[in-house]
């Protein structure tokens, strides 16, 4: 079998290739350079040139905030580009895995979203996601894979973990937002799942994300006193750090298909967090 991968420079991306290497899957990954996913002849000759069986598609646009300006590029990753893998995908009889996010749905209750919840974005970045899945939903109706992720962090990018710790290196005392809930993931449990997946025809949507769920504060807590560092960190609401983007107060994910489909559940966030720390330490 023969994946291609795209976004191979962030986070996830990142660690789907060392999985697929690991398990000897031969993999191909691709990014901006090598392959524009907003240009459908960029996304062509590369299909053309290598004939995968499947894609792992971990391109995006993230910046959430900048979306909210910059709508137009933000779309043509998202939706467009998005558009144009499933086309070729189907064109080679390839199949797809399209990551999204829990920003499709409205971010509101206390309940975690499952997968078949009507969805209701509330934000740019939100709808593009909304809308990527839309046409991969479209475009290959029967050979794809839908997986919704949140609070994503890893080795290789910028993210949570690694701000709250570069911080900590000035600062004594960080407010942090408590009253945003979710489940922190860590990106070698979900490329490790994707790859289970990927083998498999258990095609469909699914929710992703290490198991358990916290606020930011809770999080950041969690990491200081992993680390072993001394920082005072104090709960704020949302509303003290206003952002062009809406935020979900609710990014809770029900991951329970996951196992009523014979995968296996992420560990728990702390354990996730935990062998984070101890990646970081090793690379210092």
């Amino acid at each position: 079998m023969k994946i291609l991968v795209t976004g191979i420079r962030g986070q996830l991306g990142w660690d789907v290739m060392k999985v697929l290497k690991a398990r000897n899957i031969e993999a191909v990954g691709v990014n901006s350079d090598d392959m524009d996913i907003t240009d459908r002849e960029s996304v062509d000759r590369v299909f053309a040139r290598e004939m995968p069986d499947a894609v792992i598609h971990c391109a995006a646009w993230t910046a959430v905030d900048a979306a909210e300006d910059e709508e137009a590029a933000c779309r043509a990753v998202n939706v467009d580009g998005t558009a144009h893998i499933a086309e070729a995908c189907r064109r080679t009889g390839a199949v797809m895995m399209y990551f999204s996010t829990d920003y499709v749905f409205n971010g509101e209750g206390e309940t975690p979203w499952k997968p078949d919840d009507p969805t209701g974005p509330a934000s740019v970045y939100g709808q593009s996601k909304l809308d990527g899945e839309n046409a991969v939903r479209r475009i290959l109706p029967d050979r794809h894979f839908i997986i919704r992720l949140q609070w994503v962090y890893g080795i290789n990018g910028k993210n949570f973990v690694k701000t709250m710790l570069r911080l900590s290196e000035t600062h004594s005392r960080l407010t942090v937002v408590c009253d945003q809930i979710g489940g922190p993931s860590y990106t070698p449990d979900l490329a490790r799942l994707a790859c289970d997946m990927i083998v498999t025809d258990r095609f469909g949507t699914y929710h992703a994300a290490n198991t358990g769920f916290c606020s930011w504060y809770e999080f950041a807590k969690a990491i200081f006193a992993e680390a072993g560092k001394e920082v005072e960190v104090v709960p704020v609401s949302s509303d003290q750090y206003p952002a062009k983007a809406k935020r979900p107060h609710n990014s809770r994910l029900d991951t329970s298909k996951l196992t009523e489909n014979g995968f296996d559940q992420l560990p728990s966030w702390q354990d996730a967090l935990h062998r984070f720390i101890l990646e970081l330490n090793a690379q210092a």
